[in-house]
């Protein structure tokens, strides 16, 4: 490595400034993270990342506000654009692997000031979904024990997933690799009783099939006739984002993968299958064997297995023990999800930080290269579960994760822009196809399709605050997100006075 006249390895690393920092964290810097998830746990982790609460009890809310037809159309039409979103993210990072998270590439190939809201509206966002899981899990155990306190379950799934993200991450991803394959054998369990049920294998003995296709088939929502049903198919559009959201977070991932130039194609086309077979096989499937309009559906959007359609299915066809079952389930979904957390919270900061765009004490390193500090920084909004104690906090808190969403389709947003100025990139200084490891078909046409529909979802995101008439709290918890980003990228553009990337400029050899 060239070293300046004073012994500083300035030219490499301009992040750092030597004199601040002891030798021990100069090294753990240079070294960097681990490259210890394997290629196999790879693939398991682009299934189950994203398969939670959002799907098993989210789903049920919009079942019951669009209908059967609505809600497969609707996860059809957000899988296709998530699946552009992680193609163009899979050969963004195996054409130039980085440890920096979405904010690296941002920062590369777009603008800094874009890669800074970038990577702090990714660390928002899980920050706050992780006190919600915490939440949940005291919730769901609730189900059985509603003589406990919700915070003596919050602090124990809190202490455990702490401690878990401090370990190599290779033991992280053994972890997460078997709760993985848990979640995948539960779904499947759900998807063949669901579709013994509606073929009359149930103990009632009744033969649903395409009964609730035909009628309702499309569910009006807020308002009646055509408009009713087109904003009934937009409200599952909304609400997939929240069962999707996720699956972005490979992204995180091939930061720490091994071989990445041919690991990252590989993983990424598992999303194909997540996708189209977890989701929206998985919607298709609950659209036959329950009616949105069941009464039961009242309750779709809670925390309990009771909330969930899939159950609510099950136990009307007569198996009632169902229910315990998935519930003590949804504790594994959410223990998993409440892990990642802390996980992607961490390694955000570590990217973050790599840039200038965070203290650089997120850069320090334990023995086993975990970035400890973001372990620590990242879990703290953790403690907002505890606001769920009283009755009051607990609606406050409602209306702070309700602000989930917008964080994350800003997300898909960031990626796509990224690839768009990745793409200019590499077409301005001529890289020839064959440099290129992975590209989808169609590309870069499909993501500017995807750029603009994405675009769309994010302004029109909180249509139900306007109808039937405005509602102040729900437009603000839905629009916040967009405000806070708004914020952070011209007010770092104004501070910093950057400017966006010439893609002449950019360097393709180096990150």
């Amino acid at each position: 490595m060239a070293l300046n006249n004073d012994g500083s390895n300035k030219d490499n690393f301009k992040f750092i400034e030597a004199e601040s920092m002891d030798l021990e964290s100069e090294k753990q810097v240079e070294d960097g993270l681990s490259r210890e998830i394997k290629p196999r746990t790879m693939m398991l982790l682009t299934l189950g990342s994203a398969i939670g609460t959002g799907f098993i009890i989210g789903s049920g809310t919009a079942l019951k506000r669009g209908g059967p037809i609505s809600i497969f159309l609707g996860y059809l039409f957000t899988g296709s654009i998530l699946s552009v979103v992680i193609f163009s993210l899979a050969e963004i990072a195996s054409f130039l692997p980085m440890d920096k998270g979405f904010s690296g590439y941002l920062n590369k190939y777009v603008d800094p000031a874009m890669g800074f809201a970038a990577g702090w509206n990714y660390f928002f966002k899980y920050a706050i979904v992780l006190s919600a899981n915490l939440t949940a899990f005291g919730l769901v155990i609730q189900y059985w024990r509603e003589d406990t306190n919700v915070a003596v379950w919050v602090t124990v799934l809190y202490v455990s997933v702490f401690a878990c993200n401090f370990v190599a991450v290779r033991h992280f991803a053994l972890v997460e690799y078997w709760l993985t394959v848990a979640k995948l054998l539960v779904v499947i369990i759900i998807f063949i009783t669901c579709l013994v049920i509606t073929c009359g294998g149930g103990p009632n003995g009744k033969t649903i099939g395409f009964q609730y296709w035909k009628d309702p088939g499309f569910v009006p929502y807020l308002v009646k006739g055509g408009t009713g049903k087109f904003l009934g198919w937009w409200a599952c559009v909304v609400q997939s984002i929240f069962g999707f959201m996720g699956s972005e977070m490979i992204g995180i991932i091939f930061g720490e993968a091994q071989n990445p130039k041919k690991t990252i194609p590989k993983a990424s086309l598992n999303v194909l299958l997540r996708i189209f077979f977890l989701y929206v096989v998985g919607v298709f499937i609950l659209g036959l064997s329950v009616s949105p309009t069941d009464p039961k559906l009242v309750k779709a959007g809670g925390t309990n297995a009771s909330a969930s359609p899939f159950v609510i299915a099950i136990s009307s066809s007569g198996i009632n023990v169902f229910a315990s079952f998935i519930n003590a389930c949804l504790l594994i979904f959410i223990g998993s999800s409440a892990n990642t957390d802390i996980y992607i919270c961490s390694r955000q900061l570590y990217g973050l930080a790599k840039d200038g765009a965070a203290p650089k004490l997120f850069l320090k390193l334990n023995r086993y290269k975990v970035p400890y500090w973001g372990c620590i920084i990242g879990s703290l909004l953790g403690f907002l579960a505890y606001m769920n104690v009283s009755e009051s906090a607990a609606t406050v808190f409602g209306y702070i994760t309700s602000t989930v969403s917008v964080f994350g389709i800003i997300n898909w947003f960031y990626i796509l822009v990224a690839y768009v100025n990745y793409n200019r990139a590499i077409k301005a200084q001529k890289v020839p196809r064959g440099e290129i490891p992975f590209r989808m078909i169609g590309q870069p046409y499909l993501a500017y399709v995807s750029l603009f529909f994405v675009a769309v979802v994010t302004i029109f995101n909180g249509y139900n605050s306007f109808i039937p008439k405005f509602q102040y709290k729900t437009f603000i918890t839905t629009y916040i997100g967009i405000l806070v980003n708004v914020v952070m990228f011209f007010g770092y553009k104004i501070y910093h006075r950057t400017s966006i990337r010439n893609p002449l400029d950019i360097d393709l050899e180096r990150n």
